[in-house]
């Protein structure tokens, strides 16, 4: 088995998911760009490899069991075990004006479809490739979360968490919940989870609206996907640090 560490970044085809595999590629990983639209993954995988980054695409729909299993089979016969999982691809269901999703009037399939992605996918997937993360010697895996998950930010009047969401902000808690899960479950096997914020980043999701670039969104969970042994475990981390569940 080779001994490059291999990753597989979910919907990594553009914005802070793409970055996350450029950088880990920058750094000597082994990248597997999981995505869904057969063109988009083509055209980043050439991309990286442009980059000198040894990168392989991976076909992935989050919301699909088949496709979550044949993911994991095409990391297997590529790389034989998988060293860093992130979860990145995520969505945030239809908003009103100014990104709202208003609770009182919230259709339920939208609910539904956010989780669908959001959470159980992230289930899915991990629970996929996680024979090949106990191969690795120091597996790693990153839920890019955001920090209007933060029910501590949400309930205080004083701060600022910006337009009710009422689908994609509880989509995040109830991912940050089940990280915690995981991180109790691993304890003690080597395997490290956290959730990282990677902040307002101006990328289509947002639609190109926030300060931050997709490089500086991707460090946070960079810097997770790559913790030394014994590192921190179930946390919850934005650039400045802990955020507040």
């Amino acid at each position: 088995m080779s001994e490059t560490k291999t990753a597989l970044v979910t919907g990594a085809n553009k914005g802070i998911g793409y970055e996350i595999a450029a950088g880990l590629g920058a750094l000597g990983y082994r990248v597997g760009v999981g995505a869904r639209d057969a063109g988009r993954l083509e055209t980043a995988v050439e991309k990286l490899r442009a980059c000198d980054v040894d990168a392989f695409g991976v076909p992935l729909d989050v919301t699909d069991d088949r496709s979550a299993t044949a993911a994991a089979e095409l990391v297997e016969r590529t790389a034989g075990r998988l060293d860093v999982l992130v979860n990145n691809a995520g969505i945030s269901g239809p908003t009103g004006p100014d990104w709202t999703q208003d609770p009182t009037t919230l259709d339920l399939d939208v609910v539904r479809a956010v989780v669908e992605t959001n959470v159980l996918g992230v289930i899915r997937v991990t629970n996929a490739v996680l024979p090949l993360l106990r191969r690795s010697p120091s597996p790693r895996i990153v839920n890019v979360s955001s920090s209007v998950a933060s029910l501590t930010r949400q309930a205080d009047p004083d701060v600022d968490v910006g337009p009710i969401m009422a689908a994609y902000a509880p989509s995040k808690t109830f991912l940050n919940a089940v990280t915690v899960q995981y991180a109790r479950k691993f304890a003690g096997t080597g395997i490290l989870i956290n959730a990282a914020c990677p902040g307002l980043v101006a990328t289509d999701f947002t639609g190109f609206q926030g300060p931050r670039t997709p490089e500086q969104g991707a460090a946070t969970a960079i810097r997770l996907a790559t913790l030394p042994d014994g590192g921190p475990s179930g946390t919850f981390v934005e650039d400045d640090g802990v955020i507040p569940w």
